[in-house]
């Protein structure tokens, strides 16, 4: 880490900016590896992403064709379609990934 810190701000095109790349990469494989961070759960992506484009849940209503549908999503009573996930994808811009959910992977 001292070493990272006297390299950064290394002028690119230089042999430091090139230490400074290299270092930053074998620090995130080992941050990647040592300490995953799992993706979020799908609903709260979908909440934070509304507040964060300050928008309601009316306007997911919108999105995924009806209030009430949009309502069963949030408290968690319907599950998300692959048309539900491709309609947030593209109008939220969640990944799918996060949209599909830690609980498909591991089945």
């Amino acid at each position: 880490m001292r070493e990272l810190e006297k390299l950064w701000g290394a002028r690119p095109g230089t042999t430091a900016a090139d230490d400074l790349e290299v270092l930053v990469t074998l620090v995130d494989a080992y941050e990647a590896k040592h300490y995953p961070i799992d993706p979020p759960d799908p609903v709260d992506a979908i909440v934070f992403r509304l507040e964060q484009q300050g928008m309601e849940r009316s306007d997911l209503g919108e999105i995924l064709g009806s209030r009430s549908r949009a309502s069963e999503v949030l408290n968690r009573r319907r599950p998300l379609s692959i048309q539900m996930i491709v309609r947030l994808r593209d109008a939220l811009g969640i990944s799918a990934d996060v949209l599909i959910g830690r609980d498909v992977h591991a089945a």
